[in-house]
């Protein structure tokens, strides 16, 4: 059984991912692992590494801290779901890029912060 603070944390890289619309493949490119590895991570069956940690956050360009955000004082309930990652995923799903780029126009007015393009990795 996965530890709480795994699975808050794999969480945490989820949400991230997701926000800053890198797949698991980009990641694990990036990282020289496999995408299953990725996923592992992001379901809290295999833990993170400090130095991974560390890479993940430089990545991304976030503290080390905050795939610890939102964790319980007790450090073992994780927090509830982010309605935030559940918006990203709802975006990705939307076939219709018209329709996507509109929305994310429109996030992008109402919140004055610019979505980083979306990365694709060079080979």
């Amino acid at each position: 059984m996965a530890h709480p603070v795994d699975v808050h944390v794999g969480r945490k890289l989820k949400q991230i991912r997701t926000l800053r619309r890198f797949s698991q493949t980009d990641v694990a490119h990036r990282l020289d692992l496999s995408f299953q590895q990725i996923q592992k991570y992001e379901i809290g069956s295999n833990r993170i590494a400090a130095s991974r940690l560390f890479d993940l956050a430089q990545m991304f360009d976030v503290s080390p801290a905050y795939f610890f955000e939102g964790l319980q004082d007790s450090g073992q309930t994780p927090t509830p779901r982010d309605s935030g990652l559940e918006i990203a995923n709802a975006l990705a799903s939307i076939q219709d890029e018209t329709v996507k780029k509109r929305i994310v126009s429109f996030i992008e007015d109402i919140s004055g912060t610019a979505v980083a393009p979306k990365r694709r990795m060079v080979r």
